[in-house]
């Protein structure tokens, strides 16, 4: 019981679940996460710590950068929770607007400029 206490606490946080629903389509380095919810790095590394020690998300180090992604092997546990969030968070404001910076941070990385 005191898992599903851990993952309802960290699901309990707006910032937590826009950060879980744009990681949901695949994994993203903490300055894309910041630059799509437009908040500084130590807000989303904190938020992050907890989606982690939650077990939801898991990191990967890469040089200076830390990579985040949803880790599947908890996640699947949750899954039917989270594909609810997903259908009832699809057409939110904030989560579009997240979605359409999060594009313009990936593009921006893929021309060959650093974004972070």
């Amino acid at each position: 019981m005191w898992e599903l206490i851990r993952v309802f606490k960290a699901l309990s946080d707006e910032t937590r679940i826009r950060m879980l629903y744009l990681l949901s389509e695949g994994e993203l380095c903490v300055c894309e996460i910041m630059q799509a919810l437009e908040i500084s790095q130590t807000r989303a590394s904190r938020n992050l710590g907890i989606l982690r020690d939650a077990g939801l998300l898991q990191d990967r180090r890469d040089g200076q950068w830390v990579h985040y992604s949803v880790n599947r092997e908890v996640a699947t546990e949750y899954l039917k929770l989270l594909e609810l969030l997903a259908s009832l968070l699809r057409d939110d404001q904030a989560i579009v607007a997240d979605e359409e910076r999060l594009k313009k941070a990936v593009k921006m990385g893929k021309q060959g400029k650093r974004i972070c």
